[in-house]
């Protein structure tokens, strides 16, 4: 079973990290397109800014499962560097749970706020919801979900292994 929930966890975990990069490309196109209308073109495309806003968004909220599963988000480094193998697991754990009460917290309010968002329109683009905005927040916390719930089950420390 655990194996299972690993392997579904890294194909999610690759999901996500895969959108992200989408999504910087789409903002790095974006802010180059921007760039050439602005100044060489001088006749500036208003709706490229919220795209680029937009793509930044749910980039950040795409790549943060990633950062959760390779345990880099929340840690106490000198706590854990100094402590026993079994106070570190429990530390995992505690860690763990705390990230997954905030994530949960980020779901609840980011539906929400989707939910309220979806009858206004974005500023500059107003043919795109609001919602598309703030769904980011909730489709991001369930993939965090997985990798928080992967890293509770087989713990990585990336960061801490290359902190000097």
């Amino acid at each position: 079973m655990k194996q299972a929930f690993l392997k579904f966890e890294r194909w999610c975990t690759s999901i996500s990290m895969a959108g992200a990069c989408v999504m910087l490309v789409i903002a790095s196109t974006l802010g180059m397109f921007q760039i050439i209308t602005r100044f060489v073109l001088e006749q500036p495309a208003e709706w490229s800014e919220i795209l680029i806003r937009l793509s930044l968004i749910w980039m950040v909220f795409l790549g943060i499962p990633a950062a959760f599963r390779q345990g880099a988000m929340v840690s106490v480094d000198v706590l854990y560097r100094w402590s026993p193998p079994r106070i570190k697991r429990i530390l995992d754990w505690v860690v763990g749970l705390a990230a997954l009460t905030l994530i949960a917290i980020i779901i609840w309010w980011g539906w929400d706020y989707a939910m309220r968002g979806r009858v206004q329109s974005m500023a500059g683009l107003e043919s795109i919801s609001m919602f598309w905005g703030y769904v980011a927040m909730p489709i991001g916390g369930l993939f965090c979900v997985i990798g928080i719930l992967g890293n509770m089950l087989d713990p990585q420390h990336h960061e801490l292994e290359t902190a000097t």
